[in-house]
């Protein structure tokens, strides 16, 4: 099932399975959500909870017991629930079940609320603790833009002066190795060398705001306050760019497995929610 979302000058449809983002239009029909051709990527805007990135062995411990999940968690591949649509809203729930609990051991409601206001389409999650222990967990967004020209009339403009180093990846784990990535004052052009060690991870940046631009033109801006953790990837070839704001991410090449100990892990506190969000603006 889909719900489509709309308002005056845009327009947002959400597949249920995930609650995933799928279109983003705007009033003139321009897409600029991937189309999530196999051929490189079969997705379009995946919701990464309750893991971002990759455990050691997909596996974690708590409280003596080992848990198993594949990379990026569980969301993005289950039904959610549509539980409050207007035209320019619409509010999805994911609810612990028999076999999340079997690889996630906590009772939790995941809400994601899909908001359009003007040129901005806001995506907030909601994390419920249903537990009476302090529950770890991380979010993250995959969203992947259209890039519909040659990859390198493509930029990313930065919203303050950058330092920019990334984290490598090692098996898929986050290793010690950074690499800094030149700028031209506060814009890193697009090439695809850039990703040949897979995703661009940063642990910290200046930045909250990003800003994508062709041939100097800015098409589409990406806010993400609430995130500490930024990654950015694509594949060779491929005509999008994914910017990735995160809350977590992959264990590093060190870690004990011990869930609570996982560097970026986030929790919410007994009965408790904590809330996130960010936003995608078309300029």
């Amino acid at each position: 099932m889909r719900t489509t979302i709309k308002n005056s000058g845009l327009k947002a449809v959400i597949n249920h399975k995930g609650a995933e983002l799928i279109s983003f239009t705007s009033k003139d029909n321009i897409e600029y959500i991937w189309e999530g051709n196999s051929e490189f990527w079969g997705k379009h805007s995946p919701v990464l909870f309750p893991i971002v990135g990759t455990l050691k062995n997909n596996q974690f411990i708590y409280k003596n017991n080992t848990y198993h999940l594949p990379r990026h968690g569980f969301a993005r591949d289950l039904d959610f629930q549509l539980i409050d649509s207007k035209e320019s809203q619409a509010v999805f729930s994911l609810k612990a079940n028999e076999e999340t609990i079997e690889v996630y051991p906590f009772h939790f409601e995941l809400q994601i609320w899909y908001t359009l206001k003007k040129s901005k389409l806001t995506i907030a999650y909601k994390i419920i603790n249903q537990e009476e222990v302090t529950m770890p967990f991380s979010i993250g967004a995959h969203p992947a833009f259209a890039l519909p020209k040659a990859f390198e009339n493509y930029s990313l403009v930065f919203e303050h002066p950058e330092v920019l180093k990334s984290y490598q990846l090692e098996n898929d784990l986050l290793s010690d190795v950074t690499v800094s990535h030149e700028m031209n004052a506060n814009k890193l052009p697009l090439t695809y060398p850039l990703f040949e060690k897979d995703a661009l991870i940063f642990k910290k940046l200046n930045s909250k705001k990003i800003t994508i631009i062709e041939n100097e033109i800015p098409l589409l801006r990406v806010q993400f306050d609430d995130f500490p953790y930024l990654g950015i990837w694509t594949k060779n070839n491929a005509p999008f760019i994914c910017i990735e704001p995160w809350l977590g991410y992959s264990d590093t090449v060190h870690s004990t497995g011990n869930i609570s100990e996982k560097e970026g892990i986030q929790f919410v506190e007994p009965k408790q929610t904590f809330a996130c969000s960010f936003s995608l603006e078309i300029l």
